[in-house]
């Protein structure tokens, strides 16, 4: 199928409309544009997937909808990140929660070495932390270990079975 120019430059139009309604929260338009056919995992040049927005700017309700709707939770931008490694950047203990019931990996590789295990130790997000351990199914390395040491968490399940 080939599109005219100015097919295709509606197009683009489109799919910019919708990554900026993951990006500010406009759940409405969101709905809108996935019931009538938008691919849930849509991403921006950069590898930015409608979910990696969602998550990275904080909006709990644009990213349920996109989680609910099948998008990949997982899925790795250009730069090797996941959703889970954003937040975990970010600080949203509540969107980190949502993600992990959907069954993104706390231990997964994103590149450098940073899992979102180790960028939740990294930015000192305690919270997220514990969140993480609960759904991890490695033991720690030795620095989330120092990690886990230094903001005292030990009162977890995860953590006296180590």
């Amino acid at each position: 199928m080939s599109f005219t120019q100015e097919e295709e430059a509606k197009l683009m139009e489109l799919c910019q409309y919708a990554l900026d309604c993951a990006r500010h929260n406009d759940v409405e338009s969101l709905q809108t544009l996935l019931d009538a056919g938008l691919n849930v995992n849509l991403s921006n040049e950069s590898g930015n997937t409608l979910l990696m927005l969602a998550a990275y700017n904080g909006h709990f309700e644009a990213t349920e909808l996109l989680l609910k709707c099948g998008a990949l939770v997982d899925k790795k931008n250009d730069k090797n990140h996941t959703p889970l490694a954003g937040v975990c950047f970010k600080g949203y203990d509540d969107i980190a929660e949502l993600l992990l019931q959907y069954g993104a990996n706390p231990n997964g590789d994103g590149g450098m070495g940073l899992s979102p295990m180790n960028c939740a130790c990294f930015f000192g997000r305690k919270q997220i932390l514990k969140l993480l351990l609960q759904y991890s199914h490695t033991k720690p390395t030795f620095l989330q270990k120092l990690a886990l040491f230094f903001f005292n968490i030990k009162n977890t399940k995860r953590v006296r079975e180590m």
